[in-house]
């Protein structure tokens, strides 16, 4: 599907900071700042918890991710089954000696952050499979032979991941790696197979759903079967955003949000809390901003010579598009609720850090487009 250009690039450091997509930074950067704005929302407008550590991470990860726009295109090239490898072991790891809370082991206490290596994982699964694919002409694609080692390389995260439990980043994950491989070039008819046989499975799989997974997916159905229970959360968010009207109520004016009616309102509900208070013209701003951002990463790997650059931007695109659109419809009730934050609004340092680890990598496709990647 992608073919590799070689060509030699030697940058300065003034170079580097001149080939930045700056509207992409930009982009980020804005998104950022109505980001640390909506949680000192969630703090009732002071500078609390929640506000002074999101806008120390959104400070952090922001410098981090221009550091590795910097770092050549070859290394992250080279370093892709590495990390892969790494936030595996990291996995297995949390299996054992992971943090628990709410019935879920999937933390690892770094002192300065509770790392979730799950998130992680949504962008080490890109690298592998970009890499994996540089190397792979587009005859060999739909080769059996050429199909296993990615879909093991995708299924033992998942497994491990199920098993903390979180079945909405494991579903985040599958999305993910099953896009790149489409990308990749695999015939759909391979995906028609795999929903087929989804589909014949999911009467099994659902039984070894823990009870509160199935009712979350009962509730989905019909948020009404338990209002003050399983219900209470998704139809708070509903009447949220639809009390937030075309307008909104203003800046720190969200009666639901103020009251606490709306639980979460600082993580997966970040969305709720931003509707109600700007309405669906904010909204619509705030999504036009995530179309921009996902266009700007396409244009780069549309613009890059290497296939691994091609195959990561494309990826990433698409993680993001997922980890969006999953948010925004879970907020809506057209989508059951599964833990899927929103990228950079939602509060949280491993999905800020994945973010932002992914961003720079997509501006390192940038700043050395003409990079050889062997």
């Amino acid at each position: 599907m992608f073919t590799t250009n070689i060509d030699s690039e030697k940058l300065s450091l003034r170079d580097k900071f001149f080939s930045i997509d700056y509207i992409l930074l930009l982009t980020v950067l804005i998104i950022g700042v109505i980001s640390c704005f909506a949680m000192y929302s969630t703090d009732r407008g002071e500078v609390g918890y929640h506000t002074i550590s999101h806008l120390l991470r959104f400070g952090v990860f922001f410098v981090f991710f221009i550091f590795v726009s910097l770092i050549k295109i070859n290394f992250w090239h080279s370093f892709s089954y590495f990390f892969y490898i790494l936030v595996l072991g990291l996995l297995l790891y949390v299996d054992f000696f992971g943090l628990i809370a709410s019935g879920s082991r999937r933390w690892l206490s770094l002192y300065f952050i509770n790392l979730q290596p799950s998130e992680l994982m949504k962008i080490a699964i890109i690298l592998f499979l970009a890499k994996y694919y540089h190397r792979i002409s587009p005859e060999n694609v739909n080769n059996l032979r050429y199909m296993v080692l990615p879909l093991i390389a995708l299924t033992i995260p998942v497994i491990l991941v199920i098993n903390q439990p979180d079945l909405g980043t494991s579903v985040l994950i599958t999305a993910t790696g099953f896009g790149v491989i489409w990308l990749a070039g695999v015939r759909i008819k391979y995906f028609t197979y795999m929903i087929v046989m989804f589909i014949a499975t999911a009467p099994f799989v659902i039984a070894f759903l823990k009870p509160y997974q199935k009712q979350r997916i009962l509730t989905f159905f019909n948020p009404d079967r338990d209002p003050l229970g399983a219900g209470y959360q998704i139809i708070q968010s509903k009447i949220a955003i639809g009390s937030g009207g075309i307008w909104g109520k203003g800046f720190l004016q969200g009666s639901q949000s103020y009251l606490d009616y709306l639980p979460e309102k600082h993580t997966d509900f970040i969305f709720t809390l931003f509707s109600e208070e700007f309405g669906f013209i904010g909204s619509m701003i705030l999504l036009l901003l995530y179309v921009l951002l996902i266009l700007r990463i396409m244009n780069i790997g549309q613009n890059s010579r290497s296939s691994f650059s091609k195959y990561f931007c494309y990826g990433f695109a698409l993680a993001l598009f997922i980890y969006i659109s999953v948010n925004m419809l879970m907020v809506l009730g057209l989508l059951p609720i599964v833990g899927s934050p929103l990228p950079i609004m939602s509060y949280g340092g491993s999905s800020m850090l994945s973010i932002m680890f992914g961003l720079g990598i997509v501006m390192s496709c940038k700043i050395h487009s003409k990079s050889v990647v062997l």
